[in-house]
């Protein structure tokens, strides 16, 4: 019981010392950044007067932020408007699964002949294209095959030519070009080859024999045993050959609280939910979200009218500064790219969910909370589709280090056609290699002393240090230096001035690895672990029955007598420890 007392304190002390150190580095990127704001306001782009804070300019230099940001009133009221009309229909006339497809059609199409004018029959040619190839080819060996080449085909050729114009069918066609709408409908259809993709899968699994085990999800999951359905139950337990219809596809397609920035849900769930609105969250949980985007979003206006991290970068201007302060600029920019598309993201899904459709969380963990790159790709850079209909067909985890490539490489020309967000796919794969190197020796070793489990977590937190400096290289490279300034990165940390930082920089991360180890830590100790299958919970007293079928010696740990000894693996990358037997996935349980 000694070892035990020490060793809890021990881990007290250490949580101290990691609290300590993050509210001084906070503290200290707060001064530095209200400092540089202050000194170098004048020589910025993108800064207008705000209206937050008096007498402080707002950084509005990022043009997808600012033209969110200055149609957030439109679009609320637009989707109040929306789905007032779409729930009153509903429930006066109990509509079900092809009466809501009818209603959201005339709402999306309405909305769409706002924002995209004549160029609606370009979306509606190639969509029907697409369910025709789907009809014909589901069942087929071929199917993979000509579905992907006939989407990317036109995912590029969009690009290419800028949404195609009328005159290039013939000059009869040539006036439609002066009725092209509001809004370039070609970047709006990369969303829709998503969901393309997933209908055309959904289609063709629908037609073989399912490996979903409901009756085991059931027992698993805690909101399904509620009554209530879970988001994953209705993606994988498929839907009636019915709902397949071109009706349901085209309103899936064009699905307006959706339509302009996702994020995606699979065409099974969807079609699912037009016949029984999700019933998971409550109304009061709906609005409990909503206020905390409203909290957000004010929290989103306090940092650009504080902090002119964006431009700072698109003025060039970080390039003269320190390399303390280009990590500082650099963090920065990070850390708003991140809360700019939660913001987005989670805005459109708190309409889907008032019209009655859950959709899956595209950023359910903090940009601050990713150590490791499995979890980052799976939280917001890569859709839930290329996970599901991308990865998966090539071959899933068997093979990992070949698949990353791949997935990584289309949702950069997703994006765009740019070399810089080529640069960041592949960046990440090449980080993602040493990675999965390091997790796969990890897995096998055995710790058999104290001194060895210390040894691991030490080493746990080292290398996520490393990976987090990986993921800001390649995200810079990706999103605001391009390839062309690697070579100047690299020298800016590699002098004299420049060491010093990069050795404070991994120092920090390192630190702020075990903080979030520690946080994970003693949360789930107490509380229990969550699953990231249903978002449910799993609680103490099935880790303790799952640990207890282990045969190993007896071991004192987290305050209770058992016959497991602690266990270290690397599931989920490099810092993705179990400390002392606590850290089991929910799917192991």
């Amino acid at each position: 019981m000694n070892l035990l007392n020490s060793s809890s304190g021990n881990r007290r002390r250490e949580l101290g010392f990691l609290i300590l150190y993050a509210a001084a580095f906070y503290a200290f990127i707060i001064h530095r950044s209200l400092q540089l704001s202050r000194d170098h306001y004048l020589k910025l782009f993108g800064l207008r007067p705000g209206w937050l804070l008096p007498h402080r300019l707002n950084d509005v230099s990022d043009a997808q932020w600012r033209n969110f940001q200055g149609n957030l009133p439109v679009l609320t009221v637009v989707f109040t408007l929306f789905t007032l009309i779409a729930n009153l229909l509903r429930t006066s006339f109990h509509l079900k699964a092809r009466g809501m497809s009818i209603i959201w059609i005339l709402i999306s199409f309405t909305y769409l002949s706002y924002l995209h004018g004549a160029c609606i029959i370009f979306i509606l040619s190639i969509a029907s294209v697409n369910f025709l190839l789907v009809k014909i080819f589901a069942r087929t060996k071929y199917f993979s095959f000509v579905f992907w080449i006939f989407n990317i085909f036109f995912l590029l050729c969009n690009r290419v030519y800028e949404g195609y114009s009328f005159s290039m069918i013939g000059q009869q066609w040539a006036y439609l070009d002066n009725f092209r709408g509001t809004f370039r409908w070609h970047i709006c259809f990369n969303f829709v080859v998503l969901r393309m993709i997933s209908f055309g899968y959904d289609y063709h699994w629908a037609h073989r024999d399912s490996r979903f085990d409901h009756k085991k999800h059931i027992q698993r999951c805690d909101i399904c045993k509620s009554g209530k359905t879970c988001y994953q139950s209705l993606q994988e337990r498929g839907v009636q050959n019915d709902k397949f219809s071109f009706m349901t596809y085209l309103s899936y397609l064009v699905y307006a609280p959706l339509y302009l920035a996702g994020p995606i849900v699979s065409f099974n769930a969807f079609a699912s939910q037009l016949d029984v609105p999700q019933n998971n969250l409550s109304a009061r949980d709906i609005a409990w979200y909503g206020l905390r985007w409203v909290f957000s979003l004010l929290l989103m206006e306090l940092m650009t009218h504080l902090f002119y991290y964006n431009a700072f970068a698109i003025s060039g201007l970080w390039k003269e500064l320190h390399p303390m302060d280009v990590f500082i600029i650099g963090y920065g920019v990070l850390i708003f790219m991140w809360l700019k598309f939660f913001l987005i993201w989670r805005y459109f899904r708190f309409w889907s969910l008032i019209c009655g459709i859950e959709v899956p969380e595209n950023m359910p963990r903090c940009i601050n909370n990713c150590y490791n790159l499995e979890p980052f790709g799976r939280t917001g850079m890569l859709p839930t589709t290329n996970g599901l209909y991308l990865y998966i067909p090539l071959g899933g985890t068997r093979r990992k280090l070949l698949n990353v490539w791949v997935v990584f490489t289309f949702v950069a020309i997703w994006h765009d056609l740019e070399w810089k967000l080529l640069s960041w796919a592949w960046l990440t794969c090449l980080f993602f290699i040493p990675e999965m190197i390091l997790k796969s020796a990890v897995n096998a070793f055995q710790v058999e002393s104290t001194h060895g489990e210390f040894v691991v977590r030490e080493l746990s937190a080292v290398a996520g240090a490393i990976t987090i400096t990986c993921l800001m290289v390649a995200n810079l490279v990706g999103f605001v230096i391009g390839p062309s300034g690697i070579s100047w990165l690299i020298s800016q940390f590699l002098n004299r001035e420049g060491l010093p930082v990069l050795a404070g920089m991994l120092l920090t991360f390192y630190v702020g690895t075990k903080w979030v180890c520690a946080c994970h830590f003693y949360d789930w100790s107490k509380v229990g672990l969550s699953c990231s299958l249903c978002s449910t919970s799993v609680m103490q007293s099935k880790v303790a029955a799952k640990l207890a079928r282990c045969n190993r010696p007896r071991w004192l740990k987290a305050g209770m007598e058992t016959n497991v000894r602690p266990k270290f693996q690397i599931r989920d990358g490099f810092a993705d420890i179990i400390i002392q037997g606590m850290w089991v996935h929910a799917e192991d349980i």
